[in-house]
């Protein structure tokens, strides 16, 4: 248990939901044993509730979001709400829509990637895109667009399925990856001019983000005991808003 602030946006008898900050690691595992939102939660609730199969030290979650993801995550904190909460993942149930900013101008309005994912055999760290499920495992993310900005775009991604680095594995694939993504390839020049003050203003924009520009914008599932449909929404941090404003003044000088 470690006394780290948490933002709770809702908080009743069962569970909580959480607005995850940036640079915040969900559980603890090799080289990340402090200072993560478990540590934080255990500290804040006593006695919450694991899976049967939960080997690594992850009580009350059903879900996790990247260290540098921003955005809402529900906690459990009983055993029948962590297990209805997994039913609920696991059925597809549940709503999420993700806000993040891709690079290149994305040629569709709206569309789907449907693609098995799995370990890259070259970087374990990563996931890539399979055709069959015998490397995989089956993920499917809808996005549209929100706003273009020629060489950046900005989109919403609903998942279907919850796969680990989901929409930054499957935006690589169909070549738009994430904003300053350290991982995927994002963290330098993809689209755009030659120019040195364009090279200028990139790097800028990267200086103000943690990591790839992507946030957990609402999260929707069923109360395990009152039975409604909960949903909820979160701005987008102001880091993340200013790269947008500072694209916005770019887009309109171009």
């Amino acid at each position: 248990p470690e006394n780290i602030p948490v933002e709770i946006i809702y908080e009743d008898d069962e569970l909580c939901v959480v607005n995850k900050s940036a640079d915040m690691v969900v559980h603890p595992g090799y080289g990340n044993y402090s200072g993560t939102l478990v540590n934080a939660l255990v500290y804040h609730f006593d006695h919450l509730p694991a899976l049967p199969s939960d080997y690594f030290g992850r009580p009350g979650l059903v879900h996790r979001l990247d260290k540098h993801t921003t955005g809402l995550m529900v906690v459990a904190k009983t055993e029948n709400t962590l297990t209805h909460l997994a039913k609920q993942f696991f059925d597809r149930t549940t709503q999420r829509t993700y806000q993040a900013l891709v690079w290149g101008d994305v040629e569709e309005e709206q569309g789907t990637v449907d693609l098995y994912l799995g370990r890259s055999l070259k970087n374990r760290k990563l996931m890539v895109g399979y055709p069959d499920q015998d490397h995989g495992k089956h993920a499917i993310t809808h996005y549209k667009v929100i706003q273009r900005f020629g060489y950046v775009t900005l989109i919403e991604c609903k998942l279907e399925t919850g796969r680990t680095h989901q929409i930054r594995a499957h935006m690589k694939h169909i070549g738009h990856p994430l904003f300053h993504d350290l991982e995927y390839g994002g963290d330098k020049i993809i689209k755009g001019t030659s120019f040195s003050k364009y090279k200028q203003f990139i790097e800028n924009c990267f200086k103000l983000l943690p990591g790839q520009a992507l946030h957990a914008k609402t999260l929707g599932f069923y109360h395990p005991v009152k039975g409604k449909f909960m949903e909820f929404d979160s701005h987008l941090p102001s880091y993340f808003q200013k790269v947008l404003e500072k694209w916005e003044r770019y887009t309109h000088r171009a």
